[in-house]
């Protein structure tokens, strides 16, 4: 089995501890040498997830909590973000989102939905599992002097 480090915090789900999960993020990751980039789409993904969570999950009861869990290892950060609130339809607030097609207009997008889109446009891989409560995995993987596979240019500068 792969050795990893697991990092896991549980938080009230409220909005104003979305910050200090954004904080923990980046320390995470830029321990494991992500680039300013990549930290910002990991603060900006989990930072959907978790404000889904806490604006969703328990409705108006209080006490409800938000446990984030970071899967530490050579090659990737996966992050679990998971509450114990209501859960969703994720097929059908796909089929209501549909697919989003790169011709479209940032005026035609519509609302509602859209964190799930950024989640997982921002991170390399997401699965999403509501059975009981909401549980959302997101991984990212460290990329290291690499081209990305949809790079047409060529630098010209030396």
């Amino acid at each position: 089995m792969e050795s990893f480090d697991f990092i896991e915090m549980k938080v009230p789900a409220r909005a104003e501890y979305v910050g200090v999960v954004r904080l923990s993020t980046s320390g995470i990751a830029n321990r494991m040498g992500f680039s300013y980039e990549e930290i910002e789409d990991l603060k900006v993904a989990i930072s959907e997830a978790l404000s889904n969570a806490t604006e969703h999950a328990y409705g108006n009861e209080e006490g409800g909590e938000v446990t984030i869990g970071f899967g530490v290892y050579q090659d990737r950060l996966e992050v679990m973000v998971a509450d114990r609130g209501g859960s969703f339809d994720l097929q059908k607030i796909k089929k209501d989102i549909g697919p989003y097609e790169n011709n479209q207009s940032i005026e035609d997008l519509r609302e509602g939905g859209f964190g799930l889109f950024l989640i997982e446009a921002l991170m390399d891989k997401v699965e999403i599992k509501n059975d009981y409560g909401v549980i959302v995995l997101m991984t990212k993987y460290l990329h290291e002097n690499e081209v990305d596979i949809n790079d047409d240019q060529i630098s010209t500068t030396q």
